[in-house]
């Protein structure tokens, strides 16, 4: 072998002929429209041709990211598209394809044929350098990271998550090949790629399986700004058609943000309201009369009350929603009302008035508006599964008109579930994927769980990081809200790819009492330099938090700042004091040099450099809230500062503060404070009609005037 620059320079030769046979490729497709017969063959060619443009990459992208060599001497370079020569060689072979598997699979143990594998650093097409692995010389197992994957997470974040194709580790690709009739359940702590994984394993099964189509997969993620953060990676990989949607856009399209206390978000999410709304919505069907008469052509015409309760019945019978069980029984009546009347009672008002008051047409918006705001239906439909202050906790006054009804998030799922109720399930997929899957509620996993029909689940989660209302410390909590047909095989990702050690020895230390029972992954890469551990002066604390993202951001880094709800204000005010532009999870924005999260917006995201804000109060804001702390931790894949009043690392619960210190509520935070007056709110307002409610509070404030009086 020559010296490095011409084995450069002969790879390059190479690289530049595969990329010229991809630039013809891409040319003739860009012709196939011109040469259609008609205007419909056009479209439908011009579909295709960028269709198959997306799958052979772009002109500015490198043909190979490596190359694995046979003991015979043969060579197979591997990328993330195909690309033939003119005569349909293969040139490259896709990552996808089973012939580069052992570029993922071969280890010093078990070389699966090969000498050796070849990776490449390029810019662009370019070739700067390469690395070259020879198994009979390795002395580490394969399944730790090779240079080429280190080097590479050196590489500055984005906005966006990048694919992983070229650096994916061995027990990584065993995951992403797995079979697909099963749930399968990708568990790993921060940094272990787990969401990249399970990504590329969609586009491996799309590849692989000629039954599956991009438009057949669903990728579910728990917020949009998260959906924003990895919506490049299926596309850059050939996969552009696959629906991605965070879980509140599973539900109809309505007015969103109503606030509600945290008990009544957790009573929305258990599973037995779904047999609450079920039981409601039959309850909406009414009874006949022993005889009802209808106004036809003039002339009055009666239907026994007897036959109309047998047409509702034979309705009922069929396992058909609430809207097609209506529209047959509207037919029975027509029948019926016809072979009395003489005539076609199609299109007879009566007949309408009558199917309506019987069995009323429905919408899931106007049901549950209607429901909430009704204590006898609530009641009626809880039957003996709900307690009256539950029943209580759900009601709620309605808005006047239902176009300005405001929901909640916990809202959503319910009104998913009514529609599927009422009109079936809408569109289906042949493989669904859940991202944080850990933190959803059993209404939302029913919400996911009905769009997939065949059972074929990839779940993705850490439950380290599980927290909200529904926090769990086993995946059978979450599998079992899932259909039940297909079996479940929970995967653990051992090493963490992302996270520095130092970042992680930090965040580790909160792990004994954020989640005992939780094995932490072994973290493999060293960042450039110790956490910052910044204590300041209650007054001093915004101005630090931006000096110090401001000067990450001036190095090219991509900043997020982890804050806390009770400081999200100040920091808010000290970015524009300073001029320092911003981006906002909570506006759904990301990929400004500086954004600005919650704990609860961070999971799942990575940034260069992270300042976590008052951990005290991170953890003081939530029952898991320990949890939360280990995320903001755990967010970085170089720099890590927190910047404190309190303890940059709490190991105990804050404790609630006494008289003296406490803010305008006594000893009530003012978290505690509203949730505590929302609660006594939705007690009035359930209890009493809104002409009393003064009266209501007047006696309230005197019985506690009578309970301070002594004796």
């Amino acid at each position: 072998m020559g010296s490095r620059s011409s084995e450069i320079a002969n790879e390059q030769t190479f690289f530049d002929t595969a990329a010229r046979h991809r630039a013809q490729r891409r040319d003739s497709l860009t012709e196939l429209a011109a040469a259609a017969a008609h205007p419909g063959a056009a479209a439908h060619l011009k579909r295709y041709a960028e269709a198959a443009a997306e799958a052979i990459g772009d002109n500015d992208e490198a043909v190979a990211f490596g190359r694995i060599e046979y003991g015979s001497g043969s060579t197979l370079y591997v990328g993330r598209h195909v690309v033939t020569d003119e005569r349909s060689e293969v040139l490259v072979v896709n990552w996808q394809a089973p012939a580069a598997a052992p570029y993922f699979e071969a280890s010093h143990a078990d070389p699966r044929g090969l000498v050796g594998k070849r990776s490449y650093q390029c810019a662009g097409n370019t070739i700067q350098d390469f690395a070259d692995l020879i198994f009979a010389q390795l002395a580490d197992a394969m399944d730790r990271p090779d240079q080429r994957l280190l080097d590479d997470l050196a590489r500055a974040r984005t906005g966006e998550m990048r694919d992983i194709v070229a650096t994916i580790q061995a027990a990584q690709f065993e995951l992403i090949r797995a079979p697909r009739e099963q749930v399968l359940v990708i568990e790993g702590g921060p940094g272990t790629g787990k969401t990249a994984v399970a990504l590329h394993r969609v586009s491996w099964l799309l590849f692989n399986h000629d039954d599956l189509a991009p438009q057949d997969v669903l990728v579910v993620g728990p917020n949009p700004t998260f959906m924003r953060y990895i919506g490049r990676v299926l596309p850059d990989l050939g996969d552009a058609e696959v629906s991605m949607r965070d879980v509140a856009r599973l539900a109809p399209d309505v007015r969103r943000g109503r606030t509600e206390p945290a008990e009544v978000t957790r009573l929305k999410g258990e599973a037995r309201m779904a047999g609450l709304l079920s039981r409601a919505l039959g309850n909406r069907l009414g009874r006949p009369e022993p005889a009802e008469r209808l106004l036809l052509g003039g002339r009055f015409v009666t239907v026994p009350g007897t036959e109309l309760a047998e047409a509702m019945a034979v309705a009922n019978t069929t396992e058909l929603p609430y809207s097609p069980r209506r529209r047959l029984f509207w037919d029975r009546v027509v029948h019926l009302v016809g072979q009395r009347a003489g005539i076609d009672a199609a299109g007879a008002p009566a007949v309408a008035n009558l199917v309506e008051r019987l069995w009323p047409q429905q919408s899931a918006a106007a049901f549950l508006r209607d429901l909430f705001g009704s204590r006898a239906r609530l009641g009626a439909a809880a039957g003996s599964e709900f307690t009256a202050e539950e029943v209580t906790q759900l009601h709620r006054q309605g808005a006047d008109r239902l176009s300005e009804e405001v929901w909640s998030g916990a809202d959503l799922p319910l009104l998913d579930d009514v529609a599927q109720l009422v009109d079936g399930p809408g569109r289906r997929y042949a493989h669904v994927v859940i991202d944080e899957a850990q933190d959803l509620s059993p209404m939302q996993l029913r919400a996911v769980g009905r769009r997939c029909a065949s059972g074929s689940f990839t779940l993705i989660g850490d439950l380290a990081q599980s927290t909200g209302p529904w926090a769990r410390d086993d995946w059978a909590e979450v599998t079992d809200h899932l259909p039940a047909v297909r079996p479940v095989a929970i995967t653990p990702l051992r090493y963490g790819y992302r996270v520095p050690a130092q970042a992680y020895r930090l965040a580790a230390r909160v792990l004994p009492v954020a989640a005992a029972g939780v094995t932490p992954p072994e973290v493999v890469r060293t960042g450039p330099a110790e956490p910052g551990i910044h204590r300041v002066p209650l007054t001093e604390r915004a101005g630090r938090v931006v000096a110090l993202a401001a000067a990450h951001a001036e190095q090219g880094a991509f900043v997020g700042i982890v804050c806390p709800a009770r400081c999200r204000r100040e920091v808010e005010a000290a970015l524009a004091d300073n001029g320092v532009g911003w981006s906002s999870a909570q506006r759904g924005e990301l990929g400004g040099a500086v954004n600005l999260v919650s704990p609860q917006e961070a999971k799942g995201l990575e940034f260069d450099a992270v300042v976590v804000v008052e951990p005290e109060q991170i953890v003081a804001e939530d029952e898991r809230g320990h949890r939360l702390l280990y995320v903001a931790l755990t967010r970085t894949t170089a720099y890590l500062d927190i910047v404190c009043v309190a303890d940059p690392l709490p190991m105990t619960v804050p404790p609630r503060p006494e008289p003296a210190a406490a803010e305008p509520g006594g000893l009530f935070s003012d978290r505690t404070l509203r949730r505590f007056a929302e609660h006594l709110a939705g007690q009035v307002r359930g209890a009493a009609p809104p002409a009393s409610w003064d009266a209501v509070l007047d006696e309230v404030r005197r019985a506690l005037a009578e309970a301070e009086r002594p004796g």
